[in-house]
This record gives C-alpha cells, sequence and structure tokens, in this order.
C-alpha cells in the first residue's frame, strides 16, 4: 500500500480523494499487475477491474482485490460504481469522451504529474530490478564483443541480443515511434541518433553504435555503448574521447544537483571542444515503468536530483553523413551522488 499512499498523497495536492488509472504502468505499479484493466484506490482500498480473459491472471499477480467484469463498458461502469457521486477524482485517462462520461458522475482532474511524481523516487524493490536489467545489458555488451565483426548485418546482431536477452529474462519495450526495438546503427546510419536497424553489412573501419533498452520484470536499463571495427582513425577516437569525457563528467556533476546543471556540463564541454551543434538531444531522462520518463536531464529541466531516482547520462555527437559517438549509462541517485549502474567499459573497444 505504501506506492498507492504516495499517488494518493500526491493526488490530494489536487484536492481529489481518489484515484482511477487506466495506464498499464501506473496499474503496475499500483496494483504489481501489468494488463488491461483499470485501478480505483482512495487510502483505505485499491480495487482492480479487469476483464475476464486477465482475471485469473491478475488474481496471481495482484496485490489487491481484484474484481472480474465485461470487457469495456462494463469494466467503466464497475470502475465508477466504486465512487462516491461527486467525488473528486484524480485520472491519468486523456479520452476526451472517457474524461467526459466521468464528469456526469464524479469531479475528475487530469494529471500524468500526479503519478510521475509518486514513481520519480524508487523503492528498493524498484532499485534492485533495476539493478539486474543493467546488469543484463553489460552482458549483452560483452556478447557485442563476439557478434560485431566485418560483413555481419545490423539485422543479424539485434536479432541475436534478442535472442540472448530473453533467455536472460529479459524483454524489448515497444515504441510507438520506431519500427525496431534495439539501435544497432553502424557506419553513417551510426550519425543518426534513432537509427532504425537494417540490413547493412558492417564494414571496416566503422564505429557501430549498440543502445540497449530493456524492461526486466516491468522495469527499465538503457545504455549505449559505441564500437569500433578494424581501425579509427584520429578524428573518430577524438570525437569518441570527448564524448566519454563529456559523459564522466556529468556524472560526476550529479550530487544533489539541477538537472539543466548536469546537462550544461556535458554540453559545455563538447561545446568547448568546437562539437557542440553536432550534440542534438539532452543529456538523459528518467527510467522506470517507461522509458523515457521524469526526471529530465536537459537545458530547461526544473528538477533537481534526489535520492532514489534513477537517470541516464548520454551525450552524442553526430557529424551528418559521417558517423556518431554515444555512450550511456543507467544511473542512480545516492545522497553521496550517483551510483553508475553499468559496469561494463568505456574505453574504446576496437574488434
Amino acid at each position: 500500500m505504501q506506492r498507492v499512499k504516495k499517488v494518493i498523497d500526491e493526488a490530494s495536492k489536487l484536492s481529489c480523494t481518489a484515484i482511477i488509472s487506466f495506464e498499464p504502468e501506473n496499474i503496475f505499479y499500483l496494483t504489481g499487475f501489468w494488463g488491461e484493466g483499470i485501478v480505483v484506490a482512495r487510502d483505505d482500498y485499491v480495487r482492480l477491474i479487469v476483464p475476464m480473459l486477465e482475471a485469473d491472471r491478475a488474481r496471481s499477480t495482484a496485490r489487491c482485490e481484484v474484481v472480474e467484469s465485461e470487457r469495456g463498458k462494463g469494466m467503466f461502469e464497475q470502475a465508477l460504481s466504486s465512487l462516491d457521486d461527486n467525488e473528486h477524482v484524480c485520472t491519468d485517462c486523456n479520452d476526451y469522451s472517457l474524461i467526459e462520461r466521468m464528469k456526469a458522475r464524479i469531479t475528475v482532474r487530469y494529471s500524468r504529474d500526479v503519478f510521475y511524481n509518486a514513481r520519480v523516487i524508487k523503492d528498493g524493490e524498484e532499485i534492485s530490478t533495476i539493478r539486474k536489467a543493467a546488469s543484463i545489458l553489460d552482458e549483452l555488451f560483452k556478447l557485442c564483443e563476439q557478434m560485431i565483426r566485418v560483413g555481419v548485418t545490423e539485422r543479424d546482431v539485434q536479432a541475436l541480443l534478442l535472442y540472448e536477452a530473453m533467455r536472460m529474462g529479459a524483454y524489448p519495450p515497444s515504441y510507438r515511434y520506431t519500427l525496431t526495438p534495439l539501435i544497432i546503427a553502424s557506419g553513417i546510419n551510426s550519425s543518426l541518433p534513432h537509427a532504425e536497424v537494417t540490413d547493412k553489412d558492417i564494414r571496416y573501419g566503422e564505429f557501430v553504435t549498440v543502445d540497449l533498452t530493456l524492461r526486466y520484470k516491468g522495469y527499465i536499463a538503457d545504455a549505449t555503448r559505441t564500437y569500433a571495427v578494424g581501425r579509427v582513425d584520429d578524428e573518430m577516437s577524438r570525437v569518441y574521447n570527448i564524448v566519454r569525457e563529456a559523459e564522466e563528467r556529468a556524472v560526476d556533476s550529479i550530487s544533489g544537483n539541477h538537472c539543466r546543471e548536469v546537462d550544461s556540463v556535458a554540453r559545455s564541454y563538447i561545446d568547448s571542444k568546437g562539437y557542440g551543434p553536432m550534440f542534438i538531444h539532452s543529456t538523459g531522462h528518467g527510467i522506470g515503468l517507461e522509458v523515457h520518463e521524469p526526471p529530465w536531464i536537459s537545458q530547461r529541466s526544473e528538477y533537481i536530483l534526489k535520492d532514489g531516482m534513477t537517470i541516464t547520462i548520454e551525450p552524442g555527437i553526430y557529424l551528418t553523413g559521417r558517423f556518431g559517438v554515444r555512450i550511456e549509462d543507467s544511473v542512480l541517485i545516492c545522497n553521496s551522488g550517483a551510483e553508475v549502474l553499468n559496469r561494463y567499459p568505456k574505453d574504446l573497444i576496437v574488434l
């Protein structure tokens, strides 16, 4: 019930006494069940409404009362019947038609922030799970040393990594804006921060960026390494070392700092080396039940890093039409600073 209390406490700041959640990440956070359902919760109870086809699985995993209902409208009506008329309720639902139907019975406040604010500080169980997810990524990076060779395709590397990840209990998250679950970007493709995996052969003298984002028991770890194949020229080596130094400086600056200041440490260093315009994204983001969630490690972020937050640090330099370098770690914020959860080395590895 501690997680429920955190969300209810956040909702009370909006004068709400209950919550009704439709999003799978929030349902999982509140109940331990990942699937189709609706959660209604107050201080004194948590109720999960699920369709018949999910009922047995929900009962085996949920840490609360499970109510079986007709799929769709039946679930929605069952959820509303759990609330008092005109009760002030916070929801993560942004569907206009559902919001209007709720307004006929209750007073509704839509706020994703209520849920994010509760989830942003991880408890011990969450941290342990994210740490395990990060260790799986480290094992996969070791496998990359064997897999990445001249003539092997990006798709070959992705397929083998996914196979091994799933053998270790991890699985890819789903993205709305990409067709491939991992980023394996070689040569010119490495200059695209969100490159799609292709059938391109890996070639001698190229960089290969491997960005691994995987979920373990619901929770995300996210890390990136850039390998070289055969050789690197002077500029490739210089760019790599700039990105590595920027990443390490950003991690070292974390203790009690504003997110925007951590971003500035990485960004100003890369800018001082003449590559500022080629660093085209934020320095990092929060990880947890979503791949990208608060706190945001960006120039405009208002967040202050606090003990128990989990984030990524991932500066990069991208030379359009040539090559790119990104180095990323999953990081736990501690009272003493930061614990980098990925142990795989950041030295330039030439395969």
